[in-house]
């Protein structure tokens, strides 16, 4: 089949390259030309310099999948495409979009006669190589057209519609808000080993759990790779980014009622790693001091 990718980064790029090597027609567009240029030469990919560019590039009905950050960029893209587009084509957003952006995106498109697909797409920088999980929401019959391209770049048995439009960013942001739980708990017991008062070898460890233990995962395979590397971790600094979707679950909970502590507290350790020094802690060395006269450490 034929369509377009916007959007060429770590997934992006990757997800193109999958489709390529699966036979289908790519035209590719970035804000980066080089990233179009290594595809054109690499894989084969048709390159466009613009949105509009890929639009004409393609025949109509269109397929255009959108793989850029969430907010904005999104929005940006689609009011760029509009002019360009038609009735009876199809976007989709492949990115962690929030759900209710992917609900009011339909809507607006569907104006137009243009469907909308909201895909959460997991497997980061491995799904070349390994296939992706892909959460799709939206129309039955879009999700129809998409599904060669979808059996490409799933893993096997990896792709899935999810529910109506906004359910595939749902089922993704909820996705990542467990990863967020599963990856501090691995952290946190990883830790502990290490404080161990024997020499243990984690990567030993991790490579024993992943044989058999309720807490085997691919996760614990990439520990072991991680641990092989580098045992004791020394050149990578404790400092942890969000892209979003824990946050989104959190306030989705809140709103819902639903208590949900592990990954409420995975990502308020995910923004205590941010800070050099904790204003906070200092509050409470200086409240046990001042009440019962427990001593501080000073600089």
């Amino acid at each position: 089949m034929e369509l377009g990718i916007i959007g060429l980064g770590r997934m992006g790029g990757n997800m193109a390259r999958r489709l390529l090597r699966g036979g289908h027609r790519v035209v590719v567009h970035d804000r980066t030309l080089q990233k179009v240029r290594e595809l054109e030469q690499e894989e084969g990919a048709v390159g466009a310099g613009s949105p509009e560019a890929l639009a004409q590039a393609l025949s109509p009905p269109r397929i255009v999948w959108i793989m850029v950050p969430a907010g904005d960029p999104v929005d940006a893209v689609i009011r760029e495409l509009l002019p360009h587009l038609q009735s009876g084509d199809l976007v989709v957003d492949g990115g962690n979009s929030f759900f209710k952006d992917s609900q009011r995106r339909s809507r607006e498109l569907g104006e137009h006669g243009i469907a909308f697909l909201d895909a959460g797409v997991s497997g980061g920088i491995w799904g070349l190589e390994k296939g992706y999980c892909i959460m799709v929401g939206g129309d039955p019959e879009a999700y129809r057209r998409l599904e060669p391209a979808l059996r490409t770049l799933a893993a096997p048995g990896g792709y899935r519609r999810v529910g109506p439009s906004g359910a595939g960013h749902y089922v993704k942001m909820v996705h990542n808000g467990i990863e967020y739980g599963l990856m501090q708990a691995y952290a946190e017991g990883f830790e502990v080993l290490h404080t161990a008062p024997f020499a243990l070898d984690l990567a030993e460890i991790a490579a024993l759990w992943n044989q058999g233990s309720v807490v085997r995962s691919w996760l614990l395979e990439l520990a072991e790779e991680i641990f092989r590397q580098n045992p004791h971790l020394e050149s990578i600094r404790g400092y942890v980014e969000d892209s979003g979707e824990g946050r989104w679950t959190v306030q989705t909970a809140m709103e819902q009622d639903v208590p949900v502590p592990v990954i409420s507290l995975s990502l308020q350790a995910r923004l205590r790693s941010r800070q050099e020094e904790s204003f906070g802690a200092k509050v409470l060395a200086a409240l046990r001091h001042k009440f019962g006269g427990h001593p501080v450490k000073t600089r």
